[in-house]
C-alpha cells in the first residue's frame, strides 16, 4: 500500500470532525418565526395557567375530579411553557448533549401528560353525560388524585429513556432541538407514541360522538324549555375540549410519520428532509400553543376560573378568590353540562 494514499490520524479525524459538522438542513425562516411564537405562547400560557393553579388550588370551590384533572392540566402546560425560553436561546446551537436531552424530553413530557389529562376530562364527560345517574370510582377525589399520579409516572418512565439518548454521528446530530438520525429501536419507541396518539383520538371521536347524539335527543325532547342561547353554550362547552385537542395534536402527530421515516434514512431525499424539518417544527410550535389554549377549557367549565378571569381583566383578582363559591359538578340538565 502507498503511504502516500493514507492521511495522517490527525488529517483524518478533522475531515470527519468536519463531515459531521456540516449539516444541510437549515432552519431557514423558522430562525426569526419560532423565537417570535414562542415568545408569545411562554408569556400567555405563564399567565394564564399561573392564574389556573391559583384558582384551582386556593379559592374556595368544591373538589370535583375534572377539578383535579384541570389542576394537573394547568401545571403540565405551566411547565411546557417553561420549556420554551430553552427552546429559543438553543434552537439550532451545539451545546452539551444531556442539556439537550433533558429540556427535549421535559417538553415532550408535559405535552402527552397534557394529552392525557384532556383524555381524562373527555372520559370524566362522557360517563357523566351519557350516564349520569351511574356512579364511577373515578369520579372520586380520591381516586381521580391517584389516577392524576400515574400519569406523570407512567409519563415520566415512558419519557426517560430520551433523558439518556446518545448522540448519533449524523452531519445535525450535534445541534440542539433540530433534525436528527435515529436507530431503528428510537424510531419504533417514537412511531408507538404517535399510534397511541391516533388510537386516543379515536376514542375522542367516538365520546364525542356519543355526546353529541345524547345532547341532541335532549334538545329535542326539551325544544320548549330550552332557548338558543343555552343550547348553544352547553355544545360549545362540550365541544371545545375536542376542537383544541384536534387542532393541536393532530397536525403534529401526521407529520411525525414521514419524518420519523426520514431519520432512520427511509426517506433520504434531501429535499423531503428539509420540507419536514421545517413542518415538524411550525407543528411542534402549534402543539405547544396548546398551553394557550387549554385556559379556553378552563374558562368555559370552571365558573371559578371564568370568575378570576373577568375580575383580573377589572383588577379584583384578590376579592375575587376571597368570595370564589363557583363549583365544577355538573346540574342535573345534561345540557348544561
Amino acid at each position: 500500500m502507498d503511504p502516500q494514499s493514507t492521511p495522517p490520524p490527525a488529517i483524518e479525524v478533522t475531515q470527519q470532525l468536519l463531515g459531521n459538522s456540516c449539516c444541510q438542513i437549515h432552519d431557514g425562516f423558522l430562525s426569526v418565526t419560532l423565537p417570535v411564537m414562542y415568545s408569545l405562547i411562554f408569556a400567555i400560557g405563564l399567565l394564564s395557567n399561573v392564574l389556573a393553579l391559583w384558582v384551582f388550588s386556593f379559592s374556595i370551590q368544591r373538589q370535583t375530579s375534572i377539578t383535579v384533572y384541570m389542576r394537573n392540566l394547568a401545571l403540565s402546560d405551566l411547565l411546557l411553557a417553561l420549556c420554551l425560553p430553552f427552546r429559543i436561546a438553543f434552537q439550532d446551537r451545539s451545546e452539551p448533549r444531556v442539556f439537550c436531552n433533558i429540556v427535549g424530553a421535559f417538553f415532550y413530557l408535559n405535552m402527552y401528560v397534557s394529552i392525557t389529562f384532556l383524555s381524562l376530562i373527555s372520559l370524566d364527560r362522557y360517563l357523566k353525560i351519557i350516564r349520569p345517574l351511574q356512579k364511577y370510582r373515578i369520579h372520586s377525589v380520591s381516586c381521580s388524585t391517584l389516577a392524576s399520579g400515574m400519569v406523570w409516572v407512567v409519563n415520566f418512565a415512558f419519557m426517560l429513556p430520551f433523558f439518556f439518548e446518545k448522540r448519533g454521528k449524523g452531519p445535525c446530530d450535534h445541534k440542539c432541538f433540530h433534525f436528527r438520525s435515529k436507530s431503528t429501536m428510537a424510531a419504533a419507541f417514537n412511531m408507538a407514541a404517535v399510534a397511541a396518539f391516533f388510537i386516543v383520538l379515536l376514542l375522542f371521536l367516538y365520546f364525542y360522538s356519543k355526546i353529541f347524539a345524547k345532547l341532541h335527543q335532549v334538545s329535542s325532547v326539551k325544544a320548549q324549555q330550552l332557548n338558543k342561547k343555552t343550547s348553544t353554550r352547553a355544545i360549545t362547552k362540550t365541544f371545545v375540549v375536542l376542537i383544541i385537542f384536534i387542532v393541536c395534536f393532530t397536525p403534529y402527530h401526521t407529520v411525525r410519520i414521514p419524518y420519523i421515516l426520514a431519520q432512520i434514512e427511509a426517506i433520504s431525499s434531501l429535499p423531503w428532509k428539509q420540507g419536514l424539518h421545517l413542518a415538524n417544527e411550525l407543528v411542534l410550535c402549534i402543539s405547544a400553543l396548546n398551553s394557550c389554549l387549554d385556559p379556553i377549557i378552563f374558562f368555559f367549565l370552571s365558573s371559578s376560573f371564568r370568575r378570576a378571569v373577568l375580575c383580573t381583566i377589572q383588577g379584583r383578582l384578590k376579592g375575587a378568590l376571597l368570595s370564589n363559591q363557583g363549583r365544577l359538578t355538573p346540574s342535573r340538565s345534561v345540557t348544561e353540562l
